[in-house]
């Protein structure tokens, strides 16, 4: 039951028993602190790793200064750059008590530093032509938007984040992303767009969402009753 989704369930296992592989996990700096939701994917991190994989812990210094839509019935509140290089810095620090990063085990690394630097008009022709709208609003993350509102800023979010999973794999030989189910389709989104573009062996899987006693989600909204990993 750690499973929930899985791209290729076949080519998965195939991966992960044939050799080392370097895979990542996202997490946006919307707040100074991971909570108890994110133990998840952690958890898996330091297992593989403790079984020869290299982690890719993926800090969203750019995504998190849009916002991701998922799971959301407003826009998410706009972050200051500083407080987003605190929150990430913050982040980083709490990774290290649970993966190793030293001698090349796991990298950090942070997407403000290839989406910051983007053309916009090259990244609309090479990767933007790669996306149907149809299929962005079929999203579900989108969908449940569609009738409260939904902007264009969050609208980009799913296609910067397939982006960063193309970056991964060009960078550091990245071939798998791991992620809450809630992220789905943002996920899938990246594997699509990195064999659209030529990348082969790429998957992806998710782990189901931690919930509490009356079945929501802990997350950094979650009516104040939360878990953080900070103490």
């Amino acid at each position: 039951g750690f499973v929930y989704q899985e791209t290729d369930a076949a080519a998965i296992e195939k991966l992960l028993t044939s050799g080392s592989v370097t895979f990542y996990v996202g997490f946006d700096p919307t707040g100074s602190s991971l909570h108890v939701g994110h133990l998840l994917p952690i958890m898996a991190m330091r297992l593989l790793q403790r079984y020869g994989h290299k982690p890719i812990a993926l800090v969203g210094g750019a995504t998190a200064q849009i916002g991701d839509p998922t799971g959301r019935i407003s826009a998410r509140p706009i972050l200051t750059k500083e407080e987003v290089a605190a929150n990430a810095e913050a982040l980083k620090q709490q990774l290290t008590r649970f993966i190793r990063f030293e001698d090349g085990k796991a990298f950090f690394v942070n997407n403000a530093d290839w989406l910051c630097q983007i053309n916009y008009i090259d990244f609309l022709r090479d990767i933007g032509s790669k996306f149907s709208v149809n299929r962005m609003i079929a999203q579900e993350s989108v969908k449940s938007r569609l009738e409260t509102g939904l902007t264009f800023l969050e609208f980009n979010y799913s296609i910067l984040q397939a982006y960063d999973f193309v970056v991964l794999n060009e960078r550091l030989g990245c071939q798998m992303q791991f992620g809450g189910q809630d992220q789905w389709g943002n996920i899938v989104a990246g594997t699509e767009l990195a064999r659209k573009m030529g990348r082969e062996g790429v998957e992806a899987l998710t782990f189901p969402l931690l919930l509490d006693g009356s079945g929501k989600k802990f997350g950094k909204t979650a009516g104040g009753h939360n878990i953080w990993l900070d103490v």
